[in-house]
């Protein structure tokens, strides 16, 4: 809290004319907090790595699976007391007792396993309700009360850092109410948290579980009150119980953002990999200024989700929509025409064009009328696709007399990678703005639909002719299986 309060810069005014940010004093203030931050913790690790190696040494030296007490393990002659004791066993009875044993250690660890397995599934159940409420409760039981938080911003240690910042990010605690609002996070999946059994300790280890989501928070303290969002992954470090007393806990969580983070080398864990903290500051600020005076929409805009916010471009899911469409040559021919043929149905933006590579097929527009709501985009079977609604006008007058190029479609649900561009949309401006979405999509290992390879797909949102920053970008379809939603 004390980082977001002093480089959330304050605000001074002069007589309501300029606005400056007073960097300094905020910059030197977050840096004394992070180097005392980071100095405690190299100081715990070192603490605790330490006297684990110690007690480790002292109470695991075993002689034939026997732990031997420290004053055999320090004389010679008790060592070979030790023999001679154990020496008179016969070889029967000493490989009966081996398998005994082994068959118990089996066992125990076959039970281990299994309730390690109970645990995670229970575990990743409390992630997607504490995701689903944004913390609203935070089950803190499943925390260790030393739990570690760090994100490329921020950096917390113990529950109640960790609860006190999820509180004041979701505007539950005074600062919290001043600086943001209208603040969510979507889970999107939630993966890993394999249980096994280690075959060189013998012991049950879990892996991390991984979340991917997104994050939205808009900050009201701006008089333009822009909205930030974030996507990316958590990493989710755990100990288990040992008993049926004992519940798994989160130990340490670690957040990647997908528009600093992605490892584009692919060679650290999970394909994310950390920056330095001033990267992420930027980041942020990027998303606070001011938008400047916009081009008027020319329609409600279709609904999506936002899977990724990338270094460049954005991941979207969009709902399976009903469109009408036809061939053009000319891009205002073809609004015209769209415009007359949808005249009371409403119809949603972006007009979409379809434009192939080789410049001699036909182009196409499109533009949606209606989409599917959530609740009806599956069957009660949860396999079959069902159809988006379609205005009666239009099933009428489609393929009709004048209509006849217009055809009425159902577009399925899709994974979209989207790049926007200000710039007219333009020939050139569109397909250079195409080919930085393929090379950004091929840096993170994302793989376009195949469909998508032989033209290019590019969006306008504003009305034909309007004034101000115009609202282009090109849409790749992205390929089932080749993304991680």
């Amino acid at each position: 809290k004390l980082f977001i309060f002093y480089t959330g810069i304050g605000i001074t005014t002069n007589k309501m004319t300029k606005i400056s940010f007073q960097y300094s004093h905020c910059l030197a203030t977050a840096l004394s907090i992070w180097v005392t931050c980071l100095l405690r913790v190299a100081n715990g690790f070192g603490g605790v790595s330490k006297n684990y190696s110690i007690k480790r040494y002292q109470n695991h030296h075993c002689k034939n699976g026997l732990l031997l007490p420290p004053a055999l393990l320090q004389s010679k002659t008790n060592n070979d007391l030790f023999k001679r004791r154990h020496m008179s066993m016969t070889s029967s009875s000493s490989s009966s007792s081996e398998t005994t044993r082994n068959n118990d250690n089996s066992n125990n660890n076959n039970d281990e396993e299994s309730f390690g397995k109970k645990q995670v599934s229970n575990l990743k159940r409390i992630l997607e309700r504490e995701y689903t409420t944004f913390f609203d409760p935070m089950y803190t039981e499943y925390y260790a009360s030393d739990v570690t938080f760090e994100d490329p911003m921020t950096s917390l240690d113990g529950v109640e850092a960790y609860r006190s910042n999820v509180d004041m990010l979701a505007s539950r605690t005074l600062m919290g109410k001043f600086l943001f609002d209208d603040a969510g996070i979507v889970l999107h999946n939630v993966e890993g948290g394999e249980v096994e059994m280690n075959e060189n300790t013998g012991a049950v280890d879990v892996k991390d579980i991984i979340t991917r989501w997104t994050l939205r928070l808009t900050a009201k303290a701006l008089p333009w009150k822009p909205t930030a969002r974030f996507s990316g992954i958590s990493v989710y470090k755990l100990q288990l119980g040992k008993n049926s007393g004992e519940k798994i806990q989160i130990v340490g969580q670690t957040d990647y953002w997908d528009s600093i983070n992605i490892d584009s080398q692919k060679n650290s864990n999970y394909g994310y990999t950390k920056v330095e903290k001033s990267i992420a500051i930027q980041d942020f600020l990027n998303q606070l200024k001011p938008g400047g005076f916009q081009a008027q929409a020319a329609a409600p805009e279709l609904p999506y989700q936002l899977l990724r916010r990338g270094n460049g471009y954005e991941v979207r899911k969009y709902p399976p929509y009903s469109a009408v469409r036809l061939p053009y040559n000319r891009r205002d021919e073809g609004f015209g025409s769209l415009g007359a043929f949808s005249r009371g149905m409403d119809p949603l933006s972006p007009a979409l064009m379809d434009v192939q590579k080789d410049d001699i097929s036909d182009k196409y527009m499109t533009w949606p009328l209606r989409y599917a709501l959530p609740t009806a985009a599956t069957n009660n079977d949860g396999m079959e696709k069902i159809a988006a609604p379609i205005p009666s006008e239009a099933s009428e007058k489609a393929g009709q007399g004048q209509w006849r190029t217009v055809k009425v479609i159902q577009v399925p649900e899709s994974i979209v990678a989207v790049l926007e561009f200000s710039d007219a949309s333009m020939e050139p401006v569109v397909r250079k703005a195409d080919r930085e979405l393929r090379d950004a999509l091929a840096r993170d290992g994302l793989e376009p639909d195949p469909s998508s390879n032989d033209l290019v797909r590019f969006a306008q949102y504003d009305a034909i002719f309007s004034m101000g920053k115009r609202r282009g970008e090109v849409w790749i379809d992205l390929m089932n299986g080749g993304h991680p939603w």
